[in-house]
């Protein structure tokens, strides 16, 4: 089993360590055909002598310390308590070497202090909480401070936003270990999107937007049903019973994004679950999901997936049963 230590210390929050174990810790054999033994061996790790608090709600002792990350494949760092400005070195050592080994470091919310502190984040890009950007720049001047994402993933040193953006963090993470699929199949278990769009810019105090009706979202769903084929601005406003300036303007305040970015992702999407649930060659799979060719499907893949079409094929197809790779 692929071996995840969540490291706490004294003072942790239960919801944002809860995201972690929702997704990674839960058996998901049953519903996502992943067998248990390829699935993650969770294990709390206590980042200083313990018993530790979890807020102020409950009371957890994980027996082992630090020493305990020295086998671990991934490493996801809980947050600290609010306003903590020092962490155990012996914490930090630990994460150092695990990084060092080729260890996969995560954080989740302001637990990217903690990763800093460790050196890990210099001259990375990096992001925490909206409400802590401007301190973890201030504090750590050698970090590239992201602002709006929700998470950021530099390879082997992964940093999220705040407290939900845990869950997108994870569920990418079972995206870059068991595909898309199966990190859908997780997401809709949570009850949550695989992927949300936009950034946390948009969970800034503002002035509150117009929501906009539901026939707005009635109209992602019809495009989503039609991806196979050209979707105009003005054709999709009428879908949402609006204009097309009005239409832009809902979309940018619900989703983050604009529509062009939106289809291309939604797009890309549709294709990594062709890819890995069907043997249709890339020419098809390319068509329905709205690309001329398999050479257009290429590059935005590429962009928001970090590999090719044949590539991901390769990796996530052969998980299928019966599945074929020779057709990519």
């Amino acid at each position: 089993m692929h071996t995840v230590a969540v490291p706490v210390t004294d003072g942790t929050p239960m919801f944002e360590l809860s995201t972690v174990l929702e997704v990674l810790a839960s058996d998901r054999s049953a519903t996502t055909g992943v067998p248990r033994e390829d699935w993650y061996d969770v294990r709390l790790v206590a980042g200083e002598p313990g018993p530790l608090r979890l807020d102020r709600w409950a009371v957890v002792d994980p027996g082992d310390g630090p020493e305990a990350l020295a086998d671990a494949e991934t490493i996801v760092v809980a947050p600290p308590r609010d306003g903590r400005v020092a962490f155990p070195e012996d914490l930090l050592a630990a994460l150092r070497a695990a990084h060092a080994r080729g260890a996969r470091i995560a954080s989740v919310c302001t637990g990217a202090f903690v990763l800093a502190a460790a050196g890990l984040l210099d001259g990375r890009p990096a992001i925490t909480h909206w409400s802590a950007v401007d301190e973890l720049a201030r504090r750590h001047p050698l970090v590239d401070v992201q602002r709006t994402v929700l998470y950021v993933d530099d390879g082997d040193v992964l940093t999220s936003a705040g407290s939900a953006a845990g869950l997108d963090l994870c569920l990418h993470l079972v995206r870059r270990d068991h595909g898309s699929r199966v990190a859908g199949i997780v997401a809709r278990h949570s009850v949550v999107p695989p992927h949300r769009e936009g950034g946390q810019a948009q969970f800034v105090p503002t002035a509150a937007p117009t929501l906009p009706p539901s026939s707005f979202a009635v109209s992602l769903d019809w495009a989503r049903d039609h991806l196979d084929r050209p979707i105009g601005v003005d054709e999709w406003a009428r879908v949402a019973g609006t204009s097309p300036r009005t239409f832009a303007r809902w979309f940018h305040d619900a989703t983050g994004a604009t529509p062009g970015r939106w289809l291309a992702r939604e797009r890309v999407r549709r294709a990594q679950e062709l890819l890995e649930a069907t043997d249709l060659p890339v020419e098809t799979v390319a068509a329905r999901c709205g690309f001329s060719t398999a050479a257009g499907l290429r590059r935005p893949f590429l962009r928001e997936v970090g590999a090719t079409p044949q590539e991901y094929r390769r990796t996530f197809g052969s998980r299928r049963t019966g599945a074929a790779s020779s057709t990519a």
